[in-house]
């Protein structure tokens, strides 16, 4: 059984850092994709960054050079380090994880950027 457990979020001013954290169990670690999906109240869920296997990565337009995806393979755990954090930030945050023809979700992680 393939479970993914998200850590993290919380409440931070504007220009503060958050680092999120996906732990995933019941998979073989690094799958094929990995990555994150934010959802604002009232939004559609957004693609946010993606990590493949061999370690390529590709970011939203609105998280480019801001947002920075890793991973920890011996803890298949993925992390998502969010720096210079804006009110439209604020959303839920969900990692995903690729493996094959099959995807997985977390349980979601609230980001809210506020003073």
């Amino acid at each position: 059984q393939v479970q993914l457990v998200e850590s993290g979020g919380g409440l931070v001013q504007p220009g503060g850092s958050l680092r999120l954290s996906c732990e995933a169990s019941g998979i073989i670690f690094p799958a094929d994709h990995m990555g994150w999906y934010q959802q604002a109240p009232g939004k559609e869920r957004e693609f946010v960054v993606m990590l493949t296997r061999q370690g390529s990565t590709n970011y939203a337009d609105s998280v480019k050079g801001r947002f920075t995806i890793s991973r920890d393979n011996a803890k298949n755990t993925v992390f998502l380090q969010m720096n210079s954090l804006k009110p439209e930030d604020t959303a839920v945050y969900y990692c995903y994880i690729r493996t094959g023809s099959n995807v997985y979700w977390g349980q979601g992680t609230q980001v809210t950027v506020s003073s």
